[in-house]
């Protein structure tokens, strides 16, 4: 569980980030969340947008993929949302 305090760290630096995938009309399908999975590895951060043809809810979205990726939500707002999960390397450097 990341505490309140590197919520908010993790919030502000998502704002500067552009969203690495897009959910469509497709929904979510297994090489997108493997894909999910191998970007959070990569960057700890990744930013998530829903395009308006989307079958799903922005909530049931996050959910979904941060359950299959083992991930935490950190920010929903509007039709975008932001997973983290700690890689090996810990590139972003939060306190535990």
């Amino acid at each position: 569980m990341i505490s309140a305090q590197n919520k908010k760290t993790l919030r502000k630096l998502s704002m500067s980030y552009r969203p690495l995938f897009q959910i469509g009309k497709d929904g979510l399908s297994y090489n997108m969340i493997k894909s999910l999975n191998d970007s959070l590895e990569a960057h700890e951060l990744v930013k998530c947008s829903l395009l308006k043809t989307s079958p799903i809810d922005v909530r049931e979205a996050a959910i979904e993929c941060s359950s299959q990726t083992h991930s935490e939500i950190i920010h929903i707002v509007g039709r975008t949302f932001v997973l983290y999960r700690r890689s090996k390397e810990n590139k972003l450097g939060l306190k535990k």
